[in-house]
């Protein structure tokens, strides 16, 4: 928050000889302490004094400043408002949010990618089909629809593509053969043998600790991004370590949707 400025007074006193006039002010603004007190010219200098019309010498009762401190001004501190403080954190607290929540996407296109005993049209997810010359995703291109349990049917929106998604396939790692009949494409999708389930198991395992490296990272991001503000002195020490708690927390939550996607996955995968 901006520190308020106040008008900070100072009184000085006058030598004994002029008692009747012995003060005057020195103002500063914010924190600061008027410690240019010794730039203020003695009460006894002739310029505090004027000529009467009877030769005596009269005190004007004004106080005299320097020129040096008249050019020395009072430096003014320009602090983060609490606004500001507070729009910095939700902004580093929302960019770990939104990465994370783009990991859990990524791990959830990933898991579906990873091919089950059962047909699914978020296998094709990953499936890129060069179209007019630029990759497009094979979904954006086409209807995908499942006739049933062990197969997928697919029919693109412009016939003259068939052979660019059946190409695109047979490209893929998802070791399915396309059967292309001119009007659509068939995808039988086979049963997995008890070998081949434990390695996709491994490989969704894999896939899963990945993203738990991805979620830590972030992290990691947001506390060097919070430390950054106690450096600044836009935060304390205390506000960090509540800050990290509460970042902790919010990491530990997106941990436990990875190993719930991951058990889920791996459930799919041995289920015969």
């Amino acid at each position: 928050m901006a520190v308020p400025f106040s008008h900070l007074s100072v009184r000085l006193s006058a030598p004994k000889s002029h008692q009747s006039a012995t003060e005057h002010y020195c103002t500063a603004s914010g924190y600061a302490k008027c410690h240019s007190l010794s730039h203020v010219n003695s009460w006894r200098s002739a310029a505090n004094y004027v000529a009467q019309q009877d030769g005596r010498s009269k005190f004007t009762g004004k106080p005299l400043v320097s020129k040096h401190l008249m050019k020395r001004r009072v430096g003014v501190w320009k602090c983060a408002t609490i606004e500001e403080i507070e729009a910095e954190k939700s902004l580093i607290e929302n960019d770990a949010k939104e990465r994370m929540e783009k990991t859990i996407e990524t791990i959830r296109s990933n898991f579906n990618a990873v091919r089950s005993g059962r047909a699914n049209p978020a296998m094709l997810d990953r499936v890129e089909v060069e179209y007019y010359g630029s990759p497009v995703s094979l979904k954006s291109i086409a209807q995908i629809s499942t006739p049933d349990a062990s197969s997928l049917l697919i029919q693109p929106y412009d016939k003259s593509s068939l052979k660019a998604v059946e190409k695109a396939i047979v490209s893929s790692d998802l070791d399915l053969t396309p059967n292309n009949d001119g009007e659509v494409i068939r995808l039988s999708v086979p049963q997995l043998t008890s070998e081949r389930r434990k390695e996709l198991t491994k490989i969704v395992a894999k896939q899963a600790e990945e993203g738990k490296v991805a979620i830590r990272n972030i992290r990691r991001d947001a506390i060097k991004a919070y430390e950054k503000l106690e450096k600044e002195k836009k935060l304390s020490e205390d506000n960090v370590k509540d800050l990290s708690s509460d970042l902790q927390k919010l990491t530990d939550s997106y941990m436990k949707k990875i190993e719930s996607l991951q058990a889920q996955k791996e459930k799919e995968l041995l289920k015969v």
